[in-house]
């Protein structure tokens, strides 16, 4: 019990820390006018910042694996580039103490998100008006990005053919299909499927990510490292070390995400076209 309330009170320390921070960061960027562009959003003043930078909610329904974005270029100074990092630097400490909780003490985690709230009454505020109940944690410790030098142009685009594709041995799939009710006809169809095929045959399933908005940055020179352009997700505005306060060129991209397939299918996909285990959504590999 000891442990719990150590490390408690070291993440709500660091949660304070967080939004001092937070609000310094507001701060800078409202006493020095910059341009900014964000999407759907005409006027990124420091209020829209603000709703974005504390948008630490779960909504209703909302899935705990996804996230709500704020797209957004952000012409920073240094000083602006500063208050960026102790943010970040305040966001990987609560992420590093929040890892330690779920490992030691993984109880104490549905608490963590209906208390930590109550300590800072902006936020309480905000919990009570919206009628908003949980923090999503997720949504706390994400950092915002940042551009690792100037940049002469942004591209902007959605990218929805996402997903992860884990490994899974046929005994692997077996007990997962057994866990679910082996009693279940279509469960005892895909348990036929699995022992037709050889024991050592391996299996991917694959779980499709939610759209993200893509950013490809080109600098204005090379970085030391010779690489002139680089590839980020924007799930928070981009910081863009800009000492003229001027944003580079950029694209305005659609507001929603298109609703097909908006890249064309691999010559080497590996996974074959019909799903093999829809319950787990477990497909089988190509034969080469």
């Amino acid at each position: 019990m000891e442990l719990q309330y150590r490390l408690l009170a070291e993440l709500e320390a660091a949660f304070d820390r967080l939004i001092e921070c937070v609000e310094a960061l507001i701060a800078v960027y409202d006493r020095a006018p910059r341009q900014a562009w964000a999407l759907e959003e005409p006027r990124p003043d420091s209020d829209w910042l603000r709703r974005a930078l504390f948008d630490f909610w779960y909504q209703d329904g909302q899935d705990g694996r996804t996230t709500r974005s704020y797209v957004a270029l952000i012409a920073a100074d240094e000083t602006l580039l500063e208050a960026v990092a102790d943010v970040n630097r305040a966001k990987a400490e609560f992420a590093a103490l929040l890892a330690q909780i779920r490992e030691q003490a993984a109880a104490l985690v549905p608490e963590i998100k209906a208390v930590l709230p109550f300590r800072h009454p902006a936020l309480h505020d905000h919990l009570r008006g919206q009628g908003l109940a949980r923090l999503h944690l997720k949504q706390c410790w994400r950092h915002i990005p940042v551009a690792d030098a100037p940049l002469s142009r942004v591209r902007l685009a959605w990218y929805t053919s996402g997903r992860s594709i884990k490994r899974l041995t046929v005994r692997e799939a077996e007990q997962k299909l057994l866990a679910l009710d082996s009693e279940a006809a279509h469960v005892r169809i895909q348990l036929k499927h699995l022992a037709g095929i050889p024991d050592g045959e391996p299996l991917a399933q694959v779980q499709r990510q939610a759209p993200v908005m893509r950013a490809n940055l080109f600098f204005q020179e090379p970085l030391a490292d010779g690489r002139e352009r680089r590839a980020m997700n924007l799930p928070l505005p981009l910081f863009i070390p800009a000492p003229e306060g001027q944003l580079p060129h950029h694209n305005t991209p659609l507001p929603r995400p298109p609703a097909g397939r908006t890249r064309a299918r691999r010559s080497d996909e590996r996974l074959e076209d019909e799903i093999f285990l829809p319950s787990l959504r477990v497909y089988r590999y190509r034969s080469l």
